[in-house]
């Protein structure tokens, strides 16, 4: 779609879905390569397996690796059904998943009974147990020892509910049985993201952890029928329900989520919006009082849409609803869901098409979640989109700010999708005319700085979706974004959210990091052509910024020169007008950016370099962003200075 912010293109290859000799998937068969690893984390997108690569792995676990139990917390009952008996022999596996009913906690009983029958199949023979992770919470704190869990693979769905915040109890009793045990952990999550404000795992424990990450990207791109996917957002003005009309489009199996009635976007009454919703589509006909659907007659031609209405709080209606979508068998069973805080987490209709969300989602994890409802593979779509809509600043509102801030991380928001969204290409320093890249696997940089330790090699390797959604969310970098001058977002920013997330890097390592990530970045975000001609043979150029460069001839200096959120910022600001653009502009203008100590002493030496290069002090009123920052740091550490040379510190 042509307005979307970003749009993929994906080959059909099929891969993702076809099983090798042991019945396993392409990213389940990459899990159980790690299987005897006693710490593993699983990051994958909905649909790619993760449920069955957890019983590849537990039953190896159980069969060969000398384990006596496992352990598998969900964070809701309705989840635990995807860990019912299943029959893996057939398919070429050794073990079949077998649990003894008794043991599935997550089918009844008060949460009690449930501990009880914990701390039971503790002491039984039997050895799998399902339960959710508040039953897990609530058994740890009555068994009072961590040692009951030594030999036992704990297994964690879901792995973003738990936090290294110490009023996460979940998170706290990972810790403890990391620390004071024997357990093998194996946690999975759809979340690329470790954590949006709060690190799930604290640094000491996450280091122990092997990981294995299966990309939205190699899910999609190995499906049978889906061709791409798109991202789009769209702006209203006073009420989203005025603007619905231009996004919804009725022909389209859709999930919408309504605002949270505690945000800024809800009209505060969010069974009326549903009314609202439905008087937009058409006339409202009757609901089947045995499923729960909704029959409205559409506006346009009088056909009969099959809407499911999940804001309503009826337990009875919702039980009948939630039977409904679990028994659906066509394509033509369901048109339309409207939710609220359901259908998102673990829950599954493929063949949605469209997702669309009103108001801007601060978690990332939870946007993650609501793209996978519509990303599915099915016969009935090629396309996927997911679809943002969101206020559109405005000087006669109250909430200019925060309309604005919303804006700014819609733009974020998008740009980490993107990483997740597109292949992941490895980058290598250039040491060779004779060093060829491929734009699909490994592209090569001259000037790039190599990781000169294990540590820095392992960041690069593993943890780069993480840092960059540090980096991305960063309020520095978010006030940042309009600035033309990269260097100033490449050369500063990005270096001083390095240092906060790994305060133990050298200066050098947090170098060779930022190197990279910029190089990801900007390789994310950027449009390649294939240039043929008789005198030169085929060549490969890439966008940067306003002009095209051949592929071969990609240099550090280059890279460090495009502003990562360009882009995503000017297709943004298309929809938008000059006086809301002025406002955007104004508004971050008066956000000024804090200067830290940490900042100001890990950038004292640029402010020396900047001296020796230009024959000056930065000059606070300067127009070129960077050396007015670096100006701003000058001031800091005079003030500082000043105030030890008068006894104030």
């Amino acid at each position: 779609m042509e307005d979307n912010i970003i749009n993929v293109q994906y080959s059909q290859s099929g891969k993702s879905k076809k099983t090798n000799n042991k019945g396993m998937r392409e990213m389940q068969a990459r899990a159980y390569e790690k299987r005897k690893a006693q710490y593993l984390l699983i990051k994958a997108p909905p649909a790619s397996g993760k449920s069955r690569a957890l019983m590849f792995i537990a039953l190896d676990k159980l069969r060969k690796q000398g384990l006596k139990k496992v352990i598998v917390a969900v964070p809701e009952k309705t989840i635990g059904a995807s860990f019912k008996n299943t029959n893996l022999k057939d398919f070429g596996f050794e073990y079949n998943w077998e649990i003894n009913p008794r043991y599935n906690l997550t089918t009844g009983g008060t949460e009690k009974s449930k501990v009880d029958t914990f701390i039971e199949f503790l002491k039984s023979n039997e050895d799998i147990l399902i339960c959710t992770h508040a039953t897990l919470r609530f058994a740890y704190d009555k068994l009072g020892n961590d040692d009951e869990f030594n030999n036992c693979l704990l297994a964690i769905d879901e792995f973003h509910h738990v936090s290294a915040d110490g009023t996460s109890i979940l998170g706290e009793i990972l810790k403890n049985i990391i620390r004071n045990t024997k357990a093998h952990i194996v946690a999975m999550t759809g979340s690329y993201f470790r954590g949006d404000t709060v690190a799930i795992l604290e640094p000491i424990d996450e280091e122990k952890f092997d990981k294995v990450t299966y990309t939205y990207y190699e899910q999609l791109d190995g499906y049978e029928y889906l061709k791409s996917f798109g991202i789009g957002f769209n702006f209203y003005q006073g009420k989203y329900l005025s603007a619905l009309k231009e996004v919804l489009d009725t022909n389209k199996k859709t999930i919408i989520h309504i605002p949270s009635v505690n945000s800024r976007e809800s009209t505060k009454d969010k069974y009326n919006e549903v009314d609202e919703i439905y008087a937009l589509i058409g006339e409202y006909q009757y609901r089947d009082d045995k499923t729960g659907v909704d029959y409205i007659k559409r506006e346009e031609d009088g056909k009969l849409l099959k809407i499911i209405d999940l804001v309503d709080d009826d337990m009875n209606q919702r039980k009948l609803k939630v039977d409904y979508l679990s028994k659906l068998e066509s394509v033509d069973n369901l048109d339309i869901i409207i939710a609220l805080g359901m259908a998102k987490e673990g829950f599954d209709w493929a063949w949605c098409e469209h997702a669309l969300t009103i108001g801007y989602r601060g978690s990332l994890t939870e946007i993650v979640q609501i793209i996978g409802r519509c990303t599915r593979d099915s016969s009935n779509k090629t396309h996927s989109q997911f679809t943002n809509l969101i206020a559109q600043p405005d000087a006669t509102q109250d909430e200019t700010a925060y309309t604005v801030n919303t804006f700014l991380k819609a733009i974020s928001a998008s740009l980490l999708m993107e990483q997740v969204l597109t292949p992941d290409i490895k980058f290598k320093a250039r040491l060779s005319p004779d060093d060829v890249s491929d734009s699909k696997a490994l592209i090569f940089v001259k000037g790039l700085k190599e990781p000169s330790t294990e540590r820095s090699k392992k960041i690069i390797e593993q943890d780069l979706p993480d840092l960059r959604a540090s980096i991305l969310s960063d309020d520095d970098v978010l006030k940042a974004m309009t600035v033309q001058d990269s260097k100033l977002i490449n050369k500063l920013l990005i270096p001083k959210v390095i240092k906060k997330v790994y305060p133990d890097l050298e200066d050098e390592e947090i170098e060779e990091i930022r190197e990279h990530i910029v190089a990801d970045n900007f390789i994310k975000d950027a449009e390649f052509e294939t240039v043929q001609s008789d005198i030169a043979g085929t060549k490969e150029f890439i966008k940067a910024g306003n002009k095209f460069v051949e592929v071969e001839k990609l240099d550090i200096n280059l890279i460090d020169s495009v502003n990562i959120f360009q882009k995503a910022y000017a297709m943004m600001s298309r929809k938008l007008d000059v006086p809301t653009f002025k406002i955007i502009q104004k508004i971050i203008d008066e956000k000024r950016m804090e200067i830290t100590e940490e900042e100001a002493l890990a950038n004292a030496d640029k402010i020396k370099d900047f001296y020796n290069e230009n024959g000056k002090l930065p000059d606070i009123n300067s127009n070129d962003e960077y050396e007015k920052r670096l100006a701003h740091i000058f001031v800091y550490l005079k003030k500082q200075k000043a105030r030890r040379e008068n006894g104030n510190i």
